[in-house]
């Protein structure tokens, strides 16, 4: 019988003639999307691990998509206050990530794509960034990059980590991957205990596991934002009027949302919607299925104002979703009506606004129960209840207002996972990759 060890690399070595074998049609999706999405024309080369001009003996933050960029904020932040000696890069895997990273730091850190887990282009990666501390946002789990650098003695943190009972069902059907890749972590910094529970049955040590809490408790909100909401008050001559922001949202969610729409329109027909694909590919698609049902509509990319007459403002633009909410009546938030899971209702809970979501929230279960118990959050199970409570906290505003206000109560009093990250950070560099 082979041993683990044994196991573990002809597992890894499968693993890696798969990659290869898959190699054409990965180099063919990226020259695809790179006709639909210009961020991924660019530094194709970053993606096969060749990124001249990278800072090396630092700090590398991997923040996959604009979920997790988000996510990382105040962690990078902080880190860029407390180590201003190390230099700082950020990776990304998505065009929006990547692009969201270089607006909130342009100047103070680096950015690059993470490269595919090719073990050529993970050790060309590595040679050039030469990292002190490895930090990895949420469950961005690759058994090469983490082999090496386990092999090259660079510590390794797992940090704001979240993983469902769904997920952690997938990563046990490829165990043979899964648990070495968790013993090359120095530390995991799990959102909660369930999570904790689950990467501990997936192989990960309980004595490098710690419930730190969610790093998005933590989120920051830019200064200037009640200020330039309040400009477009002014401007759009929103005083008074309802809005009703729908964030985030999918494929198969928009004609929902729109739908839902156009029937609480009937009772309010005032009713602003402010309209936010997750993904920037489909901006122009949604402009077309308004064009289409002959919405009155507007475009942000374009610059065009709000006017009396305007009932859906297309937020096509990348950056400005916490405008938008500060906007908000109430807010939906999308991935909840298809299978993606959700995204973070926390952004509109720190700023007042009453959540609705849809059935499907996987992704942040606990955290959505938690603002459910405040009564913060509604979720639908369809949309027929969807619209119902859209039309409930439209028609009782101070209901709607008491909602919000539970919400942003819940963000107060649950802050605290940047310290304890913090720490963990201040403990792997002095400890230098010791398990």
């Amino acid at each position: 019988m082979p041993s683990f060890s044994g196991f573990h690399n002809m597992t890894r070595w499968f693993y890696n003639l798969l990659l290869h074998v898959l190699l054409p049609f990965i180099l063919l999706r990226l020259y695809w999307r790179g006709r639909r999405a210009p961020g991924y024309r660019e530094n194709r080369l970053q993606r096969f691990g060749m990124a001249p001009g990278l800072p090396s003996g630092g700090l590398v933050v991997h923040a996959v998509s604009l979920g997790e960029t988000l996510a990382s904020q105040p962690l990078v932040n902080a880190l860029l206050k407390d180590y201003p000696e190390l230099p700082l890069t950020v990776t990304n895997t998505t065009a929006t990530g990547a692009e969201r990273t270089r607006a909130l730091w342009s100047g103070k850190v680096a950015q690059c794509f993470l490269p595919y887990d090719f073990p050529w282009a993970v050790r060309t990666f590595l040679n050039r960034a030469r990292p002190r501390l490895f930090i990895v946002m949420e469950t961005e789990l690759w058994p090469n990059l983490l082999h090496e650098l386990k092999q090259r003695g660079i510590p390794v943190l797992l940090a704001n980590a979240r993983l469902s009972e769904r997920s952690a069902r997938g990563y046990g059907r490829v165990s043979g991957l899964t648990r070495p890749m968790l013993q090359c972590l120095s530390m995991l910094a799990a959102q909660d205990a369930d999570t904790a529970r689950r990467f501990g049955g997936l192989g990960m040590p309980e004595s490098r596991t710690t419930v730190t809490g969610s790093l998005k408790f933590d989120l920051t909100l830019p200064d200037n934002l009640e200020e330039r909401a309040a400009a477009l008050r002014e401007a759009w001559r929103l005083t008074g009027r309802p809005v009703w922001v729908a964030a985030s949202t999918h494929e198969g969610e928009d004609a929902v949302v729109l739908e839902v729409f156009r029937q609480v329109r009937l009772r309010f027909p005032e009713l602003l919607l402010i309209l936010v694909p997750r993904h920037p590919e489909r901006f122009d698609r949604m402009a077309d299925l308004l064009q289409k049902q002959d919405w009155r509509y507007v475009r942000r990319s374009l610059q065009q104002p709000v006017a009396a007459d305007t009932q859906v403002l297309l937020g096509d633009s990348v950056g400005e979703l916490l405008l938008w909410l500060t906007l908000a009546d109430v807010a939906f938030v999308g991935g909840s009506l298809v299978g993606v899971g959700g995204h973070n209702p926390l952004e509109p809970a720190a700023l007042s606004v009453p959540v609705l979501t849809g059935p499907v929230m996987f992704n942040f279960q606990q955290i959505t129960d938690t603002l459910i118990q405040a009564g913060a959050l509604v979720q639908a199970s369809d949309a027929l209840e969807l619209q119902a409570r859209l039309t409930e906290w439209l028609s009782a505003p101070e209901q709607a207002r008491a909602a919000g206000a539970a919400g942003a109560r819940v963000v107060a009093d649950n802050r605290g996972a940047l310290s304890r990250h913090m720490a963990l950070v201040s403990r792997l560099l002095s400890e230098g990759g010791r398990a």
